[in-house]
């Protein structure tokens, strides 16, 4: 009896992957750390209420979402430049014809969407100021590589980077938890954005320090190439070292933080890489590293905030 035919699933496999690969995984935990940050400040400001789970959830679909959407729609914009034609790190959607600039676009869309949808409902039980939040922070993400004069190319992503994926993300998280001025526990929030945003920073500039020689041959003047080579190598180092300056500005406040000390051994290899001089291939390690990093840093800063 002959069997029926079972379809190939090589390609769909490999289309998933793409996809995946193309929303950056390596760069979520400057989404996903804020949020945690964050969130534990609001819930230490106002025990006993304790932790409202939901709202902690919105806030990182909506944080998740802007940073993939973000991620997409680099993606198609450097694509249809032609920058990312020359990249070191992994081969984009767009760039390697594994999707057509259309469906990417359509991609970071739908992800401001979800982020939108999500952020609506946050708003709803907090105030509805937050559209307006939300409406600058996807601007953001849009004109990064979009738009006539992208911001990226101009050497300030790792300002807005700060901005957003510190400042903004950990205090609208903590926001949402009932943090607010009058209420107490917003000073907190914002010492505790710092550590944050520095690392995110970090994890960006470990991106740009390894494309660098790729982005200035094809006109992408990120900081890093505005800085040189060696230069950019302490910029990143010295995000690494100011948020562990950060988290010992907050000790006298909340003296466990110092456990975030404990995530700098980490720091040991990728920081004795970028100061090496290694360059392109030599710096992939690094990302990863560095959102290692990131990751256990916020998670530590969190459970100090908390104690």
């Amino acid at each position: 009896m002959n069997r029926p035919a079972c379809r190939d699933e090589r390609p769909y496999r490999r289309s998933v992957a793409a996809w995946l690969a193309g929303s950056r995984p390596r760069t979520l935990p400057a989404a996903v750390v804020p949020v945690v940050v964050g969130t534990a400040v609001g819930w230490s400001a106002h025990r006993p209420g304790g932790l409202l789970i939901w709202r902690a959830s919105g806030a990182l679909v909506v944080a998740l979402a802007i940073q993939i959407g973000t991620n997409y729609h680099n993606d198609y914009a450097d694509g249809l430049k032609g920058t990312d034609d020359s990249r070191v790190g992994p081969a984009r959607l767009v760039a390697s014809g594994a999707a057509t600039p259309g469906a990417v676009k359509a991609a970071a869309l739908a992800s401001f969407a979800v982020a939108a949808a999500a952020g609506v409902g946050l708003a709803a039980v907090t105030t509805w100021w937050l559209v307006a939040l939300g409406a600058v922070c996807f601007a953001a993400g849009w004109l990064y590589t979009g738009g006539p004069r992208p911001y990226g190319y101009l050497g300030l992503g790792e300002l807005f980077v700060f901005g957003f994926f510190g400042v903004v993300a950990t205090t609208g998280s903590a926001f949402v938890q009932g943090v607010t001025v009058a209420s107490g526990g917003m000073g907190l929030a914002l010492l505790a954005s710092v550590p944050v945003g520095l690392l995110a920073t970090a994890l960006l500039e470990a991106n740009n320090l390894r494309d660098v020689a790729g982005d200035a041959s094809a006109g992408k003047r990120t900081l890093a190439v505005r800085l040189g080579r060696r230069r950019a190598s302490w910029l990143y180092v010295g995000c690494i070292a100011g948020a562990a300056a950060g988290s010992i500005v907050l000790a006298p406040w909340r003296p466990w933080v110092l456990l975030t000390l404990l995530a700098l051994p980490l720091a040991v290899r990728p920081v004795r890489g970028v100061l090496d001089g290694a360059e392109g291939k030599r710096l992939l390690p690094v990302l990863g590293a560095t959102g290692r990093i990131q990751i256990v840093m916020g998670v530590l800063l969190a459970i100090g905030v908390i104690l």
